[in-house]
């Protein structure tokens, strides 16, 4: 017996009246890659939907009717599946919402083969057709599909193509020195007022960055640093976007600081793919300040930072070293009766036998005992005090002339800066153009202002800070006081400062240790707390 089909009262199948058009529910589908121009009034969307209207329009005949809803991706790129309204569309065509979809183009709904075929697989498996107003094809046809695949080739080829000039084009910028957009670093900002944008340090970030730097010299390792910042609210750079948006401004991690830390863009320099190159923008951290903190992150690297964490108090570890086999001395440990015993050993020796290196193990107390008393002996040796005192004076002569030429720079860019206002008053351009020029040049006159005042009192308070061998001597006898009161890692954390090595020679059976100018500085200035 045959099954008939459900009627209405109307006679109609299906719930359409006999003779009438079936409706078909219409999705109209817009997106834009980018941001730009969607402020405003009518934009690329807006245009994509009218046009989607009437096309709609003009088949009111086969019963098409528009529905409300607004499926638009502003800002979103046709190779990824990831975009808001796109998801809420496959959402509403699985719910049987959507009878079909109307887009300008195909390459508005995706740019990517694979993804169009899952797009078409969710279309075909609920009978949702697809239309583009301006490419005609039926893909209910065999042809109409070929057409299909053979527009979306080549969307994916033109998206492709978009894709290796973007690449070359920042890839010749970067060569070139130049900044080629993306988020700027704590200590710089971006200056659009001309051709192409361009990094301008930010005086007054630029005065904490370097402060970043040394705090990481003084105290040796991340964590430190980054609990410091945490304890003065210093984040990371917070920026405004050109919609107003607030940016960043989140907290320093140990991650976000290394990053931070290991950044060329701070000494002038430009990274693409390995290679560095000379940047347009001034340095803000001296070069060899920043080498001398990736050496010490290497040298944690090695030794994991645990000479300023480890329970055990070596206070010699990532300092100690075999002369012999130029290599380290690691610490170790063993217990027996309830008691510890510490010692170092050689990594060679580890490693390729105790026959290999002369050195063996050397008990721990003992050899760190003899480095801490090269610290009170130094206030009994004139001569060697004398001579660790002319190379912190060097050190800090370093530094004062790097201040000083940056004071130079500074008085010259003031000079210029004033020139450059004194012409934008007289300029005759729009007065939207005057206007916002005229900010950014306040606003670099008085960033630049405030880092000269930065920069002279710290050159006043180094000339008002030279340190006499008698101010040394008397520094060195309170040594023992504040070493008392020091817990280990404290202790190791100083003897970092205070050392840059600390050899062991096993033939000659002695110890040589080599002093840090700025430690030796902090050491005399009684600032050992401070550090520690």
């Amino acid at each position: 017996m045959k099954q008939r089909a459900p009627t209405n009262p109307a006679g109609g199948v299906n719930g359409t009246v006999a003779g009438e058009k079936r409706r078909i529910r219409c999705a109209i589908y817009t997106r834009k890659s980018s941001e730009e121009g969607l402020d405003q009034e009518y934009n690329s969307l807006d245009a994509q939907r009218d046009a989607g209207e009437a096309y709609v329009a003009s088949q009111k005949n086969e019963g098409w009717v528009c529905l409300p809803d607004r499926y638009d991706d502003g800002g979103f790129s046709g190779g990824s599946m990831e975009r808001p309204s796109l998801e809420q569309l496959l959402r509403d065509i699985e719910a049987g919402k959507i009878d079909c979809v109307v887009v300008y183009k195909v390459d508005r709904l995706s740019r990517s083969l694979l993804d169009f075929a899952r797009i078409m697989e969710a279309f075909d498996r609920k009978g949702v057709s697809f239309v583009s107003v301006t490419q005609q094809f039926n893909t209910t046809s065999s042809m109409g599909r070929l057409t299909l695949n053979i527009l979306l080739s080549f969307a994916q080829f033109e998206r492709e193509i978009i894709g290796e000039r973007i690449r070359d084009k920042v890839a010749a910028q970067k060569r070139r020195g130049k900044w080629a957009g993306g988020v700027p670093v704590l200590g710089y900002d971006v200056d659009r007022s001309g051709g192409s944008p361009r990094l301008v340090i930010n005086a007054k970030e630029a005065a904490r960055v370097r402060e970043i730097f040394q705090m990481y010299l003084d105290k040796g390792s991340l964590q430190p640093v980054v609990t410091e910042l945490t304890r003065r609210g210093w984040p990371n750079k917070r920026r405004i976007t050109r919609k107003g948006a607030a940016k960043g401004g989140r907290p320093f991690d140990r991650a976000t600081l290394y990053a931070f830390l290991t950044n060329p863009i701070l000494i002038g320099k430009i990274v693409h793919k390995d290679q560095v190159y000379d940047g347009e923008h001034e340095a803000i951290v001296e070069p060899a300040v920043f080498e001398r903190v990736q050496s010490q992150m290497r040298e944690n690297g090695r030794t994991g930072g645990k000479e300023v964490r480890n329970k055990y108090g070596a206070l010699l570890r990532g300092l100690l070293r075999c002369k012999v086999c130029d290599s380290a001395m690691t610490h170790s440990f063993y217990g027996k009766d309830g008691r510890f015993y510490r010692y170092y050993r050689c990594v060679k020796a580890i490693k390729s036998g105790s026959d290999t290196c002369p050195a063996r193990t050397l008990p721990g107390a003992e050899i760190e005992r003899i480095v801490v008393n090269e610290i009170r002996s130094l206030g009994e040796d004139r001569d060697l005090l004398d001579r660790v005192l002319a190379e912190t004076r060097t050190c800090l002569d370093q530094e004062s002339a790097s201040l000083q030429r940056e004071r130079d720079e500074l008085k010259a860019s003031l000079k210029r800066l004033e020139r450059d206002l004194q012409s934008l008053v007289a300029d005759a351009s729009p007065a939207t153009d005057v206007t916002a020029k005229l900010a950014n040049a306040h606003g670099r006159i008085t960033n630049s202002r405030q880092r000269l005042g930065e920069v002279e009192a710290r050159l006043a308070e180094m000339d008002a800070t030279a340190i006499s061998r008698d101010e040394a001597r008397k520094a060195l006898k309170e040594f023992d006081g504040v070493w008392a009161n020091l817990s280990p890692r404290e202790q190791a954390r100083v003897l970092k400062l205070i050392f840059t090595t600390v050899e062991y020679d096993a033939d000659a059976a002695t110890v040589a240790v080599t002093f840090r100018p700025t430690g030796i500085a902090a050491l005399c200035r009684g600032k050992l707390q401070e550090v520690a």
